[in-house]
Parts: C-alpha cells; structure tokens; sequence
C-alpha cells in the first residue's frame, strides 16, 4: 500500500466540483471566524451590544445610531481584541433623527415604529474631553462623523437587538474550533489505542474492544451529557466532552487497518531486523493509513459540529453571552411560527451548509484514496 501523497490527492481532488465547492465553504469559513471581530459589523465582545429597541429586525433594516460616551473607558488591547472583540465606551440608541440647536443636540429617539421620545444633549456632554474645546461647527463635524451612524442590519437583528451577521460570525468560531479539537482529541485517543490493540491483539486487543464496545452501545449525546455534568459547562469543557467521546470510531477503523498492515511483508522484514514495536507502527504502519484517517477526520468535525449545535440547543453546551449557532437557534426556535422564521433558520442553515461541506468532502476522499470498508 503506498502513502497518499498530498499534492496528487489535492489535484484529484480539485477535479471534482463537489469537492472544490466543499474546500470553498470550509475554507471560508475558517477565514472568517479566525477574524470574526474585524468583519463583524459589532465587534464588541461576543458580539453582545443590545438595543432592545431594534429587537427581531428583519433583513436589511436600517436606523440611525447615537453613540452615547460611557463614564469609564475600558483598557483595550491588540491581541484581545482579535480573540475577544473590543469593549465598547459607547452606549448606543436608535434615532429617528435629530437636530443642532446651537450647542445642543436634540435627538428624537426611537422606541417603536409608532412611538418616539425627544432630548435634549448638550455638545460638551457627548464629546470626548480632548474635543470639547474646539469650535461649534468642528464639534458638530466630529459627532456626524464619529458618535452618529446609520447602520444596515444585513441579516436584521434577533430578540435582544443585536447584529445577527456579527453573531453569526462569531459564533462560526465556535462551530470550527470544537471540530477541530474534538478531531485531534478522537485522533490521538483512537491512534494510539487502535494501533496498540492492532498490532499487538491478545489481551491489549480484548481490552480495548471490549471498552470499544461498552461506548458504542451508549449513544452519543447520552455520553457527551454524562462527561459535560461532570467536567462541567462552558468554552473548553464541552470539546473535550465531543472529542472523548469520538474516538471509537477511529480506534476501530484504525485497529481493522492495523490488523492487515502487521501480516505485510515489509512489517516481517522490519522486524526480522530487529526495528522496535513503536518506530515500525509510527513509521511504517501508521502513514500507510493516512487515507482512511483523513476520511474519518472529515466526518468527526461534521459530527462534532452537530453534536455541539444540539448541546447548545439543549442548554448545556456554550453558555450565553457567548455566541454559538446551536444557541442562537434555542434563543429563536419559537419565532418559526411568527413572522421572522429567519431568526432560527439562519444559523440553521449555516450548520447545514458547514455539516453538508465536510461529508461531502470526506464522500470525495474516500472515492479519490479509494477507502473500503
């Protein structure tokens, strides 16, 4: 059996539209929640900046926004705010206009699509401190330009006012990271557990199929459920949840793989040779079984990611504020009888589309390695 090489699996699989369509939607995706915070139009922390006022706003909405200057400011910093968001030193409410009166502002506030509220601000209040000085006409320029704003709600706003495409964005992080966690806990477990029982058989083998066994008769969400109320709820605790509960199946594909590998002439020669156990496994068994690996990759991220939308559905996945897309449909499920379906079905479709990319990536390279079994 020969190593899959990169490069040739990569130009295969560039010759399949679904799979090119697939790399497309994963690649993106991963692009886009590496930097969240500087395409999200909200790129406070968690994308969490509510305005109750503009609450199940439908697609493409728009308002005019005053930027109210809080009375402490924050300490920011560059590497938090990639990770994190930027904390705002702004409150923020919706107007439907306003006016200069001098040295005033008179805002005419939104509350509903009926109902307005007028106050009045003076300039110096709005201002930073370091403008206030300046003349009335360039203390008027810099609140047009900095602390007033029309902004265009893209995908319209949810329940609490807040910017669903931001969300979305941030909430994509969560979706690729516990993949991506759960695929190296499940791979690293189910390596080293499959090749042990594989190469060696006898008790090893018995032992780890019959724990094989035990986990596969439990199912999935019952399991991860069992971990999560005892390591607890939160960020990291439910990857590590998803990822050891995922190893099964790799072990056992790994084991089968291993099971044939270890009856090879090359295997016999190396051992005639004196090579020891874990060079011949780490060497010359396990990059003969790079193919299949990468095929039960692809499919744990897709089952991970759907694992850890129902867990946030059901309440004991990522915890609020903390976007994720499982959460966000919980929040809005309800709205699906009402009038803005959109606020469940848009990360719903975003689940599916994330989910439908990586299956069908794994479909095209198990046809490419041509993996049986």
């Amino acid at each position: 059996m020969q190593t899959p090489n990169e490069h040739s699996l990569f130009r295969k699989l560039l010759k399949k539209p679904s799979a090119v369509v697939a790399m497309s939607i994963i690649g993106l995706t991963a692009l886009l929640s590496v930097f969240a915070y500087f395409f999200a139009p909200d790129n406070t922390p968690y994308a969490n900046r509510m305005i109750i006022e503009l609450g199940a706003k439908p697609p493409g909405f728009s308002k005019q926004l005053l930027f109210l200057p809080k009375s402490t400011v924050q300490e920011k910093g560059k590497l938090s705010e990639w990770f994190s968001g930027t904390p705002s030193d702004y409150l923020v409410t919706p107007l439907n206009g306003y006016a200069f009166s001098g040295g005033q502002l008179i805002a005419y506030h939104y509350i509903d699509e009926e109902l307005q509220d007028t106050v009045s601000y003076t300039l110096n209040e709005l201002l930073p401190a370091d403008k206030r000085a300046l003349p009335l006409a360039e203390q008027q320029a810099y609140l047009q330009k900095e602390q007033l704003e029309t902004r265009t709600f893209y995908l319209g706003t949810d329940r609490y006012g807040r910017d669903i495409l931001s969300r979305l964005l941030v909430g994509s992080r969560v979706s690729i990271s516990v993949g991506f966690v759960a695929v190296l806990l499940s791979l690293t477990i189910g390596i080293i557990l499959g090749s042990l029982a594989g190469y060696y058989g006898g008790v090893i083998d018995n032992t780890v199929m019959w724990v094989i066994n035990i986990l596969w008769a439990i199912p999935t969400l019952l399991l991860v459920f069992a971990i999560t109320l005892t390591i607890g709820k939160g960020f990291w605790e439910i990857f590590i949840a998803i990822g050891l509960t995922m190893w099964v199946s790799a072990a056992r594909l790994i084991r089968g793989q291993v099971l044939v590998l270890r009856e090879m002439e090359y295997i016999t020669a190396a051992k005639a040779l004196g090579v020891n156990d874990s060079r011949i496994i780490f060497r010359h068994i396990l990059p003969n079984i790079a193919g299949p690996l990468m095929v039960i990759a692809a499919s744990n991220f897709a089952a991970a990611i759907l694992i850890e939308a129902g867990l946030s559905f059901l309440g004991i996945g990522v915890q609020p504020p903390q976007p994720s897309w499982g959460l966000m449909i919980k929040e809005h499920y309800n709205f699906l009888l009402t009038n803005r379906p959109l606020l469940a079905l848009i990360p719903g479709i975003a689940i599916m589309m994330l989910v439908y990319a990586f299956n069908i990536l794994g479909n095209a390279m198990r046809d490419v390695l041509d993996v049986r079994g």
